[in-house]
C-alpha cells in the first residue's frame, strides 16, 4: 500500500499552502469584520480559486472543478493546517445542497445553493414527529393545495437548529390515500412567517440545540418542492445518504481520539499519570486500532473512487463506525475524568474540529456520543441497512408484513 500523493499532488499541495498563506487570516478592514463575516469572504476566494464547492457548478456558485478526491484530500488537509474556514458546515451544506443538485430545479438550485454554500443560509431539516422517528413513513404532517401555494399542518420535532435556520427541508404527507411511502412530498418551507411555532427541547447536557416546531396553517409556494409530488420519500433517501457520509467522516474521530490523548497525558488515576496505567494504555490501544481502521478503510474508498470502482457495502459501514468510535473515547475520557465528572456540562467545550476541551467539553461530548447514534437513522437501522443492502439478507419479518 503506498500512501503517498505522489509528485503532480504535492505540487498541488504547495499551490494551495500558497493560496492560504496569502489569504488566511484575512488582513485590513476584513480582519475586523466578525468571524462569520470573514468566513464568507474567506470562502468566495477559495471558491474563485478552484478550492471549495468543486462539485458544484459556476452557475450556481460553485467552482465547477473536475472530480478529483485526492486533491480534496489535500484540501482538507491543508485548510485544517492553517486553521481557516472549511467549507460551511451544517445541515444545509451536507445535505439539501447535495439533494437539490442531483434532484432540484434548475431556479431551486440558483436560489439557494450559493448562499447556502458560503454559510448565509441556514437550513433545518423537518423529518421525525412524535411517533415517526425509525419509522419515518409513518409521519403525520399534512399539506394540502390551496391555489398556487401549500397549506401545512402537523409537528416536527428532534429539530436541529430550528431557532436559527431561514428555511425547513419538509417531508410532508400529500396523498393521504396513497400508500405510506407513495404519499409524501418534499417541500421547502420559509420559517420566519406567522404560523410557525419553534419550541427548544433542553437536552441533558444543558444545551438547547434540539427543538420541537408546530405548523399551523404555514404556507409555502406550490413549486417548492424537490422531485414530484408524492416522490419525496425516494428524494429524502437521497438527502439521507449525504447525512451518513457526513456523521460518517473519519477525520472527526481522529480529531476526538487526538483530544482523548491530550487528556490521557494530562490526567492522574490513583494519584498516577493516566498514561502510565497499563489498563488506560490497552484501551487507548484498542481505540486507535478502531480509528485507524476506520482512517484507512476511507483512503480504501478514495482509492476505489479513483479507479471508478463501487466500494459496496464498505461504504455503509462509515457512519456506524464513527459513532461507535465516538462513544469508546467519550466514555474512556469520562472514566478520566474522575469526580469531574459530576460536574454540570452545561452545553460546553464541544469543539469537533480539535477535540473537546476541559471537563465541561468532555461530559457534554460524552452526552453528544449517544444522541448521534441515533442522527441519520439509529445504529440499529444501520444494521438492518448494511444487512438487507449489503449482504442480501431477508427484511425483517414484522417490516414486510406491515407492508
Amino acid at each position: 500500500m503506498d500512501l503517498r500523493y505522489g509528485a503532480e499532488y504535492e505540487e498541488f499541495r504547495g499551490e494551495v499552502r500558497t493560496f492560504l498563506d496569502a489569504n488566511w487570516p484575512l488582513s485590513g478592514d476584513e480582519a475586523k469584520l466578525g468571524f462569520e463575516e470573514q468566513a464568507v469572504a474567506f470562502r468566495r476566494r477559495a471558491i474563485a480559486a478552484g478550492y471549495m464547492a468543486r462539485a458544484i457548478p459556476k452557475a450556481y456558485g460553485g467552482s465547477e472543478q473536475p472530480a478529483d478526491s485526492l486533491k480534496a484530500s489535500i484540501i482538507r488537509e491543508e485548510l485544517g493546517r492553517a486553521k481557516a474556514p472549511g467549507e460551511a458546515r451544517g445541515i444545509g451544506t451536507m445535505m439539501l445542497v447535495p439533494t437539490l443538485l442531483e434532484r432540484g430545479e434548475p431556479w431551486q438550485k440558483e436560489k439557494w445553493v450559493e448562499s447556502t454554500t458560503l454559510g448565509q443560509t441556514i437550513w433545518c431539516q423537518g423529518y421525525s414527529e412524535p411517533g415517526s422517528g425509525s419509522d419515518l413513513a409513518s409521519l403525520k404532517t399534512r399539506g394540502e393545495l390551496d391555489g398556487d401555494e401549500w397549506v401545512i399542518n402537523g409537528q416536527k420535532i428532534w429539530t436541529s437548529g430550528a431557532q436559527h435556520a431561514d428555511y425547513m427541508f419538509c417531508l410532508v404527507r400529500t396523498e393521504p390515500e396513497a400508500d405510506k411511502h407513495a404519499g409524501i412530498s418534499y417541500l421547502l418551507i420559509d420559517m420566519k412567517q406567522p404560523g410557525i411555532d419553534v419550541r427548544p427541547l433542553k437536552q441533558m447536557a444543558g444545551g438547547a440545540d434540539f427543538n420541537e416546531v408546530f405548523l399551523t396553517d404555514v404556507r409555502t409556494p406550490k413549486d417548492w418542492i424537490v422531485g414530484k409530488r408524492g416522490e419525496g420519500w425516494q428524494v429524502s433517501r437521497t438527502t439521507l445518504k449525504h447525512e451518513r457520509n457526513s456523521i460518517g467522516d473519519a477525520a472527526t474521530a481522529e480529531a476526538t481520539f487526538r483530544g482523548l490523548l491530550r487528556l490521557a497525558g494530562d490526567s492522574k488515576v490513583d494519584g498516577k499519570p493516566a498514561l502510565e496505567r497499563p489498563e488506560i494504555r490497552e484501551r487507548l490501544a484498542e481505540i486507535e486500532g478502531y480509528v485507524m481502521a476506520h482512517k484507512y478503510s476511507g483512503y480504501r474508498q478514495l482509492t476505489s473512487g479513483l479507479r471508478g470502482e463501487n466500494p459496496g457495502i464498505i461504504s455503509m459501514m462509515n457512519k456506524l463506525s464513527s459513532t461507535n468510535i465516538g462513544h469508546m473515547v467519550a466514555k474512556l475520557a469520562l472514566d478520566l475524568l474522575g469526580d469531574d465528572g459530576l460536574l454540570d456540562p452545561q452545553g460546553k467545550g464541544r469543539n469537533m474540529g480539535f477535540g473537546p476541551r476541559g471537563a465541561e467539553g468532555w461530559l457534554t461530548q460524552y452526552m453528544y456520543s449517544l444522541g448521534i447514534a441515533v442522527a441519520g437513522g439509529t445504529a440499529n437501522i444501520q444494521k438492518n441497512v448494511i444487512g438487507e443492502r449489503g449482504l442480501g439478507l431477508p427484511r425483517d419479518m414484522a417490516v414486510r408484513k406491515d407492508r
